[in-house]
C-alpha cells in the first residue's frame, strides 16, 4: 500500500544510515550468515506475524494514520466502483456469487462495497458473500472490529482454502500487489547483481551488492529492456531497481480460487520504458509512516510500510502465464469518470446550497474526496487493470467505456 500521493512530506534522514538493528532481525540475519536478499528482508519487515508492519497490525490506514487510501477518505470511491462490480457479478448468471477482497487493509472498502451492493442491488446481495483474503493476523483483528454487522455474509479465508472449492465472482486487489516483496537489483558497472541486506561490523543494517543475477531474475532482463551494453544503455555503477517475482505466484493463487469471474487490480504502475528509464536510478521503493515518505528501507524495520510501483508489462505477462485474460487498463481518473464521477460532482454541487451547516461540511468533504480520487498528482494516477478467467469472452469493462453524454 502507499500514501495515495507520489509526493508526500519527506522524513528527515532520507538516506540509508546506520541505526540499531532490532533484536529479532539481528538474530535472523546472524542465522542466515549475515546477509539475505532484499526480498527476504522486505517480507520479514512487512509480513512477519509478530514483528512485521502489517503482520503485527502496526500500521494504521487513513488520513490520520500512517497513510491514506481512497476508501479511507470516505464511501465515494466504493459507490463509484460498485456498479462495475455489480455488472461483473450479474454477468455470471444465477447461483451463489462472491466478492473477494485481497489485502483489505482496515476493512473500509469491504464494508463500503457491502453496503453499496446491499442498497443498490438487493437481489444480487441476497446471493452474494464477501470473502476477505488477509494473510496478516494483526490486520484480521482490525477488520473484524470494523466489519461487525456488515451488510453481506462475511468470512475470512486464504487462497489455498478457496482453491478447494473455487468461487464464481470478482477478486479485488486494491493497493495489494505493491506490498509484495521485490527483488532489488544493482548494476555494478559490468553486470547485474542481487541487492542484499547485511550487517556491518557494528551490527547495523546496510544494503550490499550480492551475487550476479541468475535464474528467473536474469531471464527477466531482456523483456523489461534491462539488457547490459552493447544491447542496452550504459548505466552508472550503483544504478538500482526492482523486479517483481511475487506477481506470478500471487496471480496463480488468485486464479486457483476463482472458477469463473474477473480480477481488478488497482495500484500504482508504470510502463517498463518509464519504470526502467535511465533517470530513475533508485527504482520506486519508498517507505511510509505517519504521512511521511522516506527513501531508507532499512529505517526501523517492522514500523514502516515498504512499497514499490508495479511494472505494467511484467504484470500483464505474469497474468497471461497464469491463465488470466487481460481485458485492458487505464488510469483511475479515466475509470472513475466512466463510472459517473462527473455526474456525482454535478449532483453534489446542486445540493450544497440546500444544506445546513453540518450537511454543508459533510458535502464539502465528499466533494474534496471525489476530487482527490482523480488528482493526477496523487490517486488519479493509479492504474486499473481488469482480467478474466473461465466462461465466454468478456465484454469491455464499464470503466473502459466512454462516459455517457
Amino acid at each position: 500500500m502507499s500514501s495515495g500521493s507520489p509526493h508526500p512530506a519527506t522524513a528527515p534522514g532520507d538516506s540509508t544510515a546506520e541505526s540499531a538493528t532490532p533484536a529479532w532481525l539481528l538474530e535472523r540475519l546472524q542465522e542466515a550468515g549475515g546477509r539475505v536478499p532484499f526480498r527476504t528482508y522486505m517480507e520479514w519487515a512487512l509480513h512477519d506475524p509478530a514483528f512485521g508492519a502489517y503482520g503485527a497490525g502496526r500500521l494504521a490506514i487513513g488520513p490520520r494514520g500512517d497513510f491514506a487510501t481512497a476508501p479511507s477518505l470516505g464511501p465515494a470511491f466504493a459507490e463509484l466502483l460498485a456498479p462495475q462490480l455489480a455488472e461483473w457479478l450479474l454477468e455470471l448468471g444465477d447461483g451463489p456469487l462472491a466478492l473477494v477482497e485481497t489485502g483489505p487493509g482496515e476493512g473500509h472498502l469491504a464494508g463500503q462495497l457491502a453496503r453499496a451492493i446491499h442498497n443498490g442491488w438487493p437481489q444480487l446481495a441476497a446471493r452474494c458473500e464477501l470473502v476477505l483474503v488477509e494473510p496478516n493476523p494483526g490486520m484480521v483483528r482490525r477488520q473484524q472490529r470494523l466489519l461487525e454487522g456488515a451488510e453481506l455474509p462475511l468470512r475470512w479465508c486464504d487462497f489455498e482454502g478457496l482453491a478447494a472449492a473455487p468461487l464464481r465472482g470478482v477478486v479485488l486487489a486494491h493497493e495489494v500487489l505493491d506490498a509484495l516483496a521485490v527483488e532489488r537489483i544493482v548494476w555494478d558497472g559490468s553486470r547485474w547483481c542481487q541487492q542484499q541486506v547485511g550487517l556491518t561490523e557494528q551490527q547495523s543494517l546496510e544494503l550490499v551488492v550480492g551475487p550476479p543475477l541468475e535464474g528467473w531474475a536474469h531471464d527477466q532482463l531482456a523483456p523489461l529492456g534491462l539488457l547490459p551494453p552493447p544491447d542496452g544503455p550504459q548505466r552508472p555503477a550503483g544504478w538500482t531497481t526492482e523486479l517483481h517475482p511475487g506477481l506470478g505466484p500471487w496471480l496463480e493463487q488468485a486464479g486457483s480460487a476463482l472458477a469463473e469471474g474477473k480480477l481488478l487490480v488497482v495500484d500504482y504502475a508504470l510502463e517498463a520504458s518509464r519504470y526502467y528509464a535511465l533517470q530513475r536510478a533508485a527504482g520506486t521503493l519508498m517507505a511510509y509512516r505517519q504521512q511521511l515518505a522516506c527513501g531508507d528501507p532499512l529505517r526501523e524495520p517492522g514500523s514502516w510500510d515498504l512499497t514499490t510501483h508495479l511494472c505494467l508489462e511484467a504484470l500483464q505477462r505474469a497474468a497471461t502465464a497464469s491463465g488470466w485474460a487481460v481485458l485492458g487498463s487505464c488510469r483511475q481518473g479515466q475509470a472513475l469518470l466512466a463510472l459517473g464521477l462527473a455526474q456525482a460532482l454535478h449532483d453534489l454541487q446542486g445540493k450544497l446550497g440546500q444544506a445546513g451547516a453540518q450537511g454543508l461540511a459533510e458535502r464539502l468533504a465528499t466533494r474534496e474526496a471525489l476530487l482527490r480520487l482523480v488528482d493526477p498528482a496523487g490517486l488519479g494516477d493509479f492504474r486499473w487493470i481488469a482480467m478474466a478467467r473461465g466462461g465466454a469472452a468478456a465484454p469491455i469493462p464499464r470503466f473502459l467505456r466512454e462516459p455517457a453524454a
